[in-house]
């Protein structure tokens, strides 16, 4: 069994059971993409049908913007991003119009999280890797 992706057809493959597609509720779409290319640097482009979608840093996870659909306040599911310096990337989010709802913490030997609302009031949350 692999681990990694596999090469189908001169194609990647992502492997089974890999998170591949996120939706985000938005109140503004074009806020939103502004946003998260402001604080993650995530591409922005146009699907097929025409709807705003987004591509990670690493193009390994995709998804979109949707409108109509209420925003995740609370953390039933939480989804985190890595970044690089949590303390850095929460000042681009108060920047970029979003908020911190939990400050950095620390995990010890594990690292560090954060938690924030986008602008939407979407609730994620940032994960920064032991140095």
């Amino acid at each position: 069994m692999e681990d990694v992706a596999s090469h189908t057809k001169g194609e990647l493959r992502m492997p089974d059971g890999k998170i591949c597609y996120i939706e985000i509720p938005a109140t503004d779409v074009d806020a939103s993409a502004k946003f998260y290319a402001d604080v993650f640097a995530w591409k922005s482009r146009s699907r097929g049908d025409g709807s705003r979608a987004f591509d990670d840093t690493t193009g390994a996870v995709s998804g979109t913007w949707v409108l109509g659909r209420k925003p995740q306040r609370e953390s039933t599911m939480l989804t985190y991003i890595m970044v690089d310096s949590i303390d850095a990337t929460l000042k681009k989010i108060a920047k970029a119009g979003g908020r911190v709802a939990t400050p950095n913490t620390s995990l010890g030997g594990a690292g560090a999280y954060a938690t924030f609302h986008d602008p939407a009031g979407n609730l994620l949350g940032l994960y920064q890797e032991p140095r």
